[in-house]
């Protein structure tokens, strides 16, 4: 059995928890210990629970947490060359993370705590960001935040996959309406920011299968868009493309609070 919980999906913190029987591991570390253990409590788990952390990127959100679990858990962390290199240089990241680095080759599937892993760059501001394709048991697992524009690596992945995880992170009028300067608010729609609603309907249309069982729509913005929004938009495009309602498990991720445990 696998099972997937997100601790946290946003601009304040992201943190994913991905565990079959034997082993777990975490995706992104932008939440405490101390929120993580109580999360993991609430299912009888704990940071035994798992044994390695991937991380998409180096932006604060996704690794603000990074530096304590090294130096707390002392648990491997794995990505791409890149991006450890930025590790290896940011403030919150640079005084524990040397024992706990382990890279990860490119193409080419690697051995993480019981999983097999494979990253995919994507497009995003940061130094280099990643989504991930992970078999858990007989699973594919797909994760793809803070993804400026769909990719086609990244749509043939989901076209694989059990399970994908996909950015939803905006409704265009609520951005183009509110109160962001004109310069971030083109940073985030000029491809190398984030995923609009809009968007991420045109990712599922493409990267749809029979075989696909959930589609989970993370890091939504906190002011630009609802979860209303981000879920209308998905189930329009599977409706669209004749997908019938429930063949599919569709479910928004929510920000601020762990979700429930699901099993995949």
């Amino acid at each position: 059995m696998v099972k997937f919980m997100s601790l946290s999906s946003g601009s304040c913190g992201n943190c994913y928890y991905l565990g079959t029987e034997n082993s777990g591991i975490l995706i992104d570390a932008g939440v405490s210990i101390r929120r993580l253990k109580k999360a993991l409590q609430e299912y009888n788990l704990t940071t035994d629970s798992f044994s390695a952390v991937l991380v998409t990127h180096d932006h604060l959100d996704h690794i603000r947490h990074l530096g304590s679990f090294c130096k707390r858990l002392s648990k491997p962390v794995y990505t791409a060359g890149a991006i450890h290199n930025a590790l290896a240089r940011h403030t919150f990241t640079a005084p524990t993370i040397g024992p706990c680095r382990r890279m990860l080759e490119e193409g080419e599937w690697n051995e993480v705590a019981g999983f097999k892993v494979r990253y995919f760059v994507v497009p995003h501001d940061a130094t280099q960001t990643v989504g991930y394709v992970i078999m858990a048991d007989d699973r594919m697992f797909v994760i793809m935040t803070d993804i400026g524009r769909m990719t086609d690596e990244a749509v043939e992945f989901a076209r694989q996959a059990d399970t994908v995880v996909v950015e939803s992170n905006y409704d265009m009028d609520m951005l183009m309406s509110g109160p962001y300067t004109y310069e971030l608010k083109m940073r985030i729609v000029q491809g190398c920011g984030h995923l609009s609603n809009d968007e991420c309907a045109s990712a599922i249309k493409r990267f749809w299968h029979p075989a696909l069982k959930n589609i989970f729509l993370c890091h939504l913005s906190e002011n630009n868009n609802t979860h209303d929004l981000a879920y209308r938009s998905a189930a329009a495009a599977l409706s669209e493309i004749g997908v019938e309602k429930g063949t599919v498990s569709l479910r928004c991720l929510p920000r601020q609070y762990p979700s429930q445990m699901f099993e995949l």
